[in-house]
């Protein structure tokens, strides 16, 4: 399968639609082994996958460490890697322990420490560097800077530009799991892309009330990841999640609803949660965690998967997606 990969915004940096969030090689709740991790990667380029995503959060830098590590199999010029900023990992007194509390099952051999600092910036970068094993990164995403907007705004922002100059950074960007504060960096930066998380999906359409046409007119790419919402639109039953919590009654018959509308259409509703992001013209990329071969394998053939447009028109027809909600008209 030859891959396609998509201009980001208005930088030089090009995505695969499908992309491979590295977050679960990171021993995300549970763990994977070092073999596990390489079979997933190799996988993934395998079905034409060529956007890699990770972050220092992830594992204590596990993650980067074992992507950066996979992707030395591969020619560096063919692939596009992303890691984040605002995290610092610092050394923890040995004592043994977990990482669990953070969702991470590797040993708590460091506490993470926010920094939006130029400086905290810098030795990020240079650290995920060392980790990964490369001398340059394609997009540099400003990592949850939720309760450090002003700080990100004013120090870590300019720092990223600065590396940007210096070839070290391709692009940049901000990611995020809410929409209104990515909006606000792509009026007062020149962000080249956003990391939207969760708010684009067949169940939360936040991202279009501002956040999607503004990028669009900007000429921001965006990524979208969590269009699963956590695991309620890969599986709809009782006891499913939705944002890493207990679903509600109402997004669980929600949920189920979209899932009896795609059975009629014979389509997976993987498949349709999958492909929905792409109906809006700012979105170039979505990113899909996985942490094993067959998952990665799914992913591509759920994105390939035919959808109808009779199916969309269904969707709006039952009020389960608004009339004004894009939607794609085909599988390309």
């Amino acid at each position: 399968m030859k891959p396609r990969r998509n201009p980001l915004g208005r930088s030089t940096a090009r995505v695969t639609a499908l992309a491979f969030g590295a977050a679960g090689i990171g021993n995300l709740f549970t763990p994977v082994t070092d073999e596990q991790a390489e079979q997933a990667v190799t996988a993934a380029w395998e079905s034409a996958v060529r956007y890699f995503d990770t972050a220092p959060h992830y594992g204590l830098g596990l993650s980067e460490r074992r992507l950066g590590e996979a992707l030395r199999a591969f020619p560096r010029e063919q692939y596009t890697i992303s890691t984040k900023v605002g995290r610092l990992l610092e050394p923890a007194p040995s004592g043994g322990g977990d990482d669990l509390a953070h969702g991470f099952a590797v040993p708590s051999t460091h506490h993470r420490v926010w920094d939006f600092s130029a400086q905290g910036v810098r030795r990020s970068i240079e650290d995920s560097l060392n980790r990964l094993g490369l001398d340059r990164i394609d997009i540099a995403y400003l990592h949850d800077p939720d309760d450090h907007a002003d700080q990100a705004l004013t120090e870590a922002y300019p720092e990223l530009e600065r590396l940007r100059a210096e070839g070290v950074l391709g692009a940049i960007g901000v990611g995020m799991n809410q929409a209104e504060l990515p909006a606000r960096f792509i009026r007062e930066t020149d962000l080249d892309v956003v990391l939207l998380a969760g708010r684009y999906s067949l169940l939360d359409q936040r991202g279009l009330a501002e956040l999607l046409p503004l990028a669009h007119r900007r000429g921001v790419g965006v990524v979208i990841g969590g269009v699963f919402n956590s695991g309620l639109l890969a599986d709809p039953r009782p006891g499913a999640t939705f944002d890493y919590t207990a679903a509600p009654a109402d997004l669980l018959a929600g949920a189920t609803d979209l899932k009896a509308v795609c059975e009629r259409h014979g389509v997976p509703l993987r498949a349709a949660a999958l492909r929905f992001p792409f109906g809006h013209p700012a979105v170039t990329s979505v990113l899909v965690g996985t942490r094993s071969a067959g998952e990665v394998r799914d992913a591509a053939a759920m994105l390939q998967h035919p959808v109808p447009a009779a199916l969309w028109a269904e969707f709006k027809e039952r009020g389960l997606l608004s009339a004004d909600v894009p939607t794609p008209e085909e599988v390309s």
